[in-house]
């Protein structure tokens, strides 16, 4: 079993790179400019070498067996079939020989159907080698310290320089916040950042020294959310809220209810008073301004109405994996002046690029997701009970988020919604160098690890 084996160097980077993977993508713009998705592609290439040299350093292959890792597989599988040709169009404008594709557009597709496999990689990588409970603490504590900077970053940047992002990348068409170039991906990161802190403050698992530290970092992420300005952030902070009050209140606890409730209203009100304190009474004005903005990408009951036309018109297999600019075009009744690239949402979209493929992958995901995050949420030991819930509302909070924008899109934020769905998942494993339960021993459980051990133990 994986808990008996010796860790290796390569295996200690492999963790570091995870974390820095984390880091980079946010501060790197959200990693959404193509140079930068190349050095993540890079990253996760030296992830899968270091990962082959540890299994023959350790001499054991190790993987984790979570059902997690299918859909994003299934998902690269289902990217390459849809640009596999079935014979050639009719002559187009004296061209002829056009391969007949399901993909509208078969170069993008291939390109983000090896986006997939990268993220596949990624969240194998992380199953397999958060498989200690200091480890897992590492990586709390990344998430946690990482959101508190990243966030007074920002609320600086915001009060300094709101138009550039570090002061030298100047953003048009768009409204930055932090190092994102759209303010709805700043909040969407947030709501993760926040989540693992929140989740470890209500399932009780923060030490008395340490509260004021929490709630501080907590504080300071909900109040640079707010001063984002986007509503779809402040909506999905409510629902994660209510989220966690629900996973961490029994059913017959009325007082711990109240108690909960309480503190989730103190919670809010102390954000929204830090934010008014920071950024003013604008600050709250700023998300009435989004709703009357003129700009076309906050008409989305338009673009939905298209995505549907999308949707009915490319059934059962789909438009292609990011082919739905060229599609919306075709149904698109404005001026076409203004690109779309994106369906505001992103469960339409799964729709619009896989048809009732992806309708089947991504319900597939959402099962296992919730099923994993219920169960472990009443896991033993109270950090890793803490972890799973924070990590689960964090997630929820993404899927909420992912009704009114395209948030999973950008790299950055699929990352981190990746390692909150590897945290859900490794919470629930009790490991080897976790201090025992003082009221009763349990069997350590390593049955979701697989080592495939090559060299024989003498």
């Amino acid at each position: 079993m994986t808990d008996n084996l010796e860790t290796t160097w390569a295996s200690k980077l492999l963790f570091f790179l995870l974390c820095a993977t984390i880091i980079f993508t946010a501060l790197a713009y959200g990693a959404v400019h193509q140079p930068i998705i190349a050095i993540f592609y890079l990253f996760v290439v030296i992830i899968a070498l270091l990962w082959a040299y540890d299994a023959f350093a350790s001499g054991s292959l190790r993987f984790n067996k979570s059902l997690l890792q299918i859909p994003l597989f299934a998902t690269f599988l289902y990217g390459i079939f849809q640009i596999v040709p079935f014979g050639s169009l009719a002559e187009i404008g004296g061209v002829s020989g056009i391969p007949r594709t399901i993909s509208l557009d078969p170069f993008w597709t291939k390109v983000s159907a090896f986006h997939f496999f990268a993220l596949f990689i990624f969240l194998a990588a992380l199953l397999t080698y958060i498989d200690s409970t200091k480890r897992l603490r590492k990586m709390v504590w990344v998430i946690t310290i990482f959101g508190f900077a990243f966030a007074f970053f920002a609320i600086l940047q915001a009060v300094l320089s709101p138009n550039k992002i570090y002061g030298i990348y100047e953003v048009k068409n768009a409204t930055p916040f932090g190092s994102f170039v759209n303010r709805h991906n700043f909040a969407a990161f947030i709501e993760m950042t926040i989540a693992v802190p929140l989740g470890l403050m209500f399932a009780g698992a923060v030490q008395k020294d340490r509260r004021l530290l929490f709630i501080t970092a907590i504080a300071l992420m909900g109040v640079a959310l707010l001063l984002s300005g986007s509503r779809g952030g402040l909506v999905s902070l409510l629902a994660q809220i209510i989220f966690l009050i629900i996973l961490t209140t029994k059913t017959k606890s009325y007082s711990q209810l109240i108690l909960k409730i309480g503190l989730a209203v103190l919670l809010i009100a102390t954000i929204v008073v830090g934010s008014i304190l920071i950024g003013g009474e604008s600050s709250l004005t700023r998300l009435a301004e989004t709703a009357t903005s003129e700009d076309f990408s906050t008409n989305r009951t338009h673009i939905w109405s298209v995505t549907l036309d999308v949707i009915k018109n490319n059934l059962p297999f789909g438009t292609g994996l990011g082919a739905f600019p060229v599609a919306y075009t075709t149904f698109d009744s404005l001026s076409g002046l203004e690109r779309v690239e994106q369906a505001h949402n992103d469960y339409l979209q799964v729709l619009a690029d896989a048809g009732i493929v992806g309708l089947i992958i991504g319900a597939f995901f959402l099962f296992l997701l919730f099923r994993t995050g219920l169960q472990n949420a009443k896991t033993s030991g109270s950090f890793r009970r803490g972890v799973c819930i924070g990590a689960f509302a964090g997630c929820f909070a993404i899927l909420v988020h992912s009704l009114f924008d395209f948030v999973l899109h950008t790299t950055a934020i699929a990352v981190l919604f990746l390692t909150l769905v590897g945290l859900v998942v490794v919470s629930g494993r009790r490991m080897s160098d976790e201090e025992p339960t003082p009221k009763r021993r349990k069997k350590v459980d390593s049955a979701n690890i697989v080592s495939i051990n090559k060299k024989p133990k003498i």
